[in-house]
C-alpha cells in the first residue's frame, strides 16, 4: 500500500484507506507504466508473429506447403500482427489521455 501512496487508518472497528488526489508526478509515473505495458504487449505480439513465421518456414522447408502458400501465410501473419500492434497503440494512446486528464 505504501508504494501506492495509501495509508490505512484503524479506529478499532473500521479500517479506512484515504486515497489522495493524483499529483502531476504520479500521473507521469502512470503514463510511463502505460507506455511500458504497451511496449511489452507489442513485444509479445511480435514474438507470436516470429513463432508463426518460423512454423510456416518449417512447413515450406519440409515440402508440406509451396513457396506461394508460404509467402501468403507470412503476409497474412504480418497483417494480423500489424492490426494488433495498432490496437495496442490506440489503447495506450486513449489510456494516456485518460491518465493526463485532470
Amino acid at each position: 500500500l505504501s508504494r501506492l501512496g495509501l495509508t490505512p487508518n484503524n479506529d478499532g472497528t473500521v479500517i479506512r484507506i484515504n486515497i489522495p488526489a493524483i499529483t502531476e508526478d504520479r500521473r507521469k509515473d502512470l503514463l510511463k507504466q502505460c507506455k511500458a505495458l504497451g511496449e511489452d504487449g507489442k513485444v509479445a505480439i511480435r514474438n507470436v508473429r516470429r513463432d508463426g513465421v518460423d512454423n510456416v518456414k518449417k512447413l515450406e522447408k519440409k515440402g508440406d506447403i509451396g513457396e506461394d502458400e508460404s509467402k501468403g501465410a507470412q503476409s497474412e501473419i504480418q497483417k494480423i500482427t500489424d492490426k494488433f500492434v495498432k490496437d495496442v497503440d490506440s489503447i495506450v494512446s486513449s489510456k494516456e489521455k485518460e491518465v493526463m486528464q485532470v
